[in-house]
């Protein structure tokens, strides 16, 4: 049995393979959609914690190979973070208007 499941006995196997589906699923939706954790968690309505515990920790004594998989994804999401970054600062700051007119000065 693995380590997870130890403090889980009163439901037994039924609710061991929800949780190696669950896992599963994850796994899947991160490798399908390039998605980053929080994008995963946002669409499984799941916490951000948890989808990162479960495809970091948990996966890989489940299935291995998906685990791998999903290890090349949050690496190459990990590479490119300061370019998105970097690109959300900029639309942010494109968005405002730099008009003189339009700039309040309340301070």
């Amino acid at each position: 049995m693995p380590p997870y499941a130890l403090p889980i006995s009163r439901w037994g196997y039924y609710f061991l393979n929800w949780f190696e589906d669950r896992v599963c699923e994850e796994a899947s939706y991160i490798i399908e959609h390039k998605a980053t954790v929080r994008d995963a968690a946002k669409a499984l309505c799941l916490g951000k914690s948890t989808i990162h515990k479960d495809v970091t920790e948990r996966l890989k004594t489940i299935h291995p190979g998906l685990y791998n998989s999903v290890r090349e994804v949050l690496n190459t999401n990990k590479a490119e973070r300061h370019i998105r970054g970097g690109k959300a600062t900029h639309d942010k700051y494109a968005n405002l208007h730099h008009c003189a007119g339009d700039v309040t000065a309340d301070r």
